[in-house]
């Protein structure tokens, strides 16, 4: 385990016509599985500018950003809080891939189970009732 502080990631939900905004990732860590879009705060920068930021980046749509949903911890190497933010999207719905993401799309609720997803995150979903249980 890293021996810094621990690093603080943001994330958004975008859910729209019963489908949910995901990225499958294109480095490290969480290498090829899927996810919401999102990454690491910088320094100076406000949680809901780096949601928009990160999606912008990861999927070339922009977003508006609501509430926090919820926030999971990942420990291993590194030490990650990570907030996850309702949002939904502001004008083109069409992503395209960029950044950090290998793709992006949005996917059904009910198919999301069957992805490679990363670690605790269907489980996460459900205990925020982002999916049914």
């Amino acid at each position: 385990m890293s021996d810094g502080p621990p690093t603080v990631a943001v994330g958004a939900i975008v859910v729209d016509d019963g489908a949910l905004l995901m990225v499958k990732r294109g480095h490290e860590p969480a290498k090829g599985l899927w996810s919401v879009p999102g990454g690491r705060l910088e320094r100076g920068e406000y949680m809901t500018a780096a949601v928009k930021r990160e999606v912008k980046e990861e999927t070339g749509l922009d977003i508006e950003v609501g509430g926090l949903v919820g926030f999971l911890e990942v420990l291993g190497d590194q030490h990650y809080v990570i907030l996850d933010f309702a949002a939904r999207v502001d004008g083109e719905r069409t992503p395209n891939a960029g950044a950090d993401a290998a793709e992006a799309r949005w996917i059904p609720l009910e198919q999301i189970e069957e992805l490679e997803c990363t670690p605790r995150f269907v489980e996460t979903l459900k205990s925020w009732g982002v999916l049914p249980a």
